[in-house]
């Protein structure tokens, strides 16, 4: 959802409070997709501060289906996201990339919720997901889930580091 910021620039001491949808249809991330168990909706707080200055205050609550790192069942993942920032309408577009400024989710004077919601998901996105504390994961063999008990696979590695050693062992042994 695109808001125009223009309205409350022109107005001084203008603050907005408003309740925007998530307009995203699911979140990409490495070439993966993940599906929303729940969008929520935004809650957006907009605040002239005089001087062509706005303060952007945003706060969202979503859901992923993001799949456990282990044994691959789907998983959902509460994100929060908590967004405060003071944009400077005087700053021209160089002089935001000069002050490392990343504002991907402006167009001129207009706010993309949507690109700003996925960026911050981003840098919220959890690095490593389990269905549970203790998940077993899969087997690397057959492909069974350990979770729901043993597949009966030797699933024992040695080190290859170590294969020169054992080599060496295997050509001196005594019979």
């Amino acid at each position: 959802m695109i808001i125009s910021l223009s309205e409350i620039l022109n107005q001084k001491n203008e603050v907005r409070t408003m309740t925007v949808p998530i307009e995203l249809e699911n979140f990409k991330r490495d070439g993966a997709v993940y599906e929303f168990a729940d969008k929520g909706s935004v809650s957006l707080k907009l605040e002239n501060l005089g001087d062509k200055k706005v303060k952007i205050e945003l706060k969202a609550k979503v859901s992923l289906r993001i799949p456990c790192d282990r044994c691959l069942k789907e998983v959902i993942v509460p994100i929060s996201v908590e967004f405060l920032k003071e944009m400077d309408f005087k700053k021209t577009e160089e002089q935001r990339i000069k002050d490392l400024d990343d504002t991907s989710y402006f167009i001129g004077y207009d706010l993309d919720v949507d690109e700003l919601i996925y960026e911050e998901l981003l840098i919220g996105f959890p690095m490593k997901v389990l269905c549970k504390k203790d998940c077993k994961g899969i087997c690397n063999i057959c492909g069974t889930d350990l979770n729901q008990g043993e597949c009966g696979c030797n699933r024992t590695e040695l080190d290859p580091r170590m294969s020169v050693i054992r080599d060496i062992f295997k050509e001196f042994k005594e019979v």
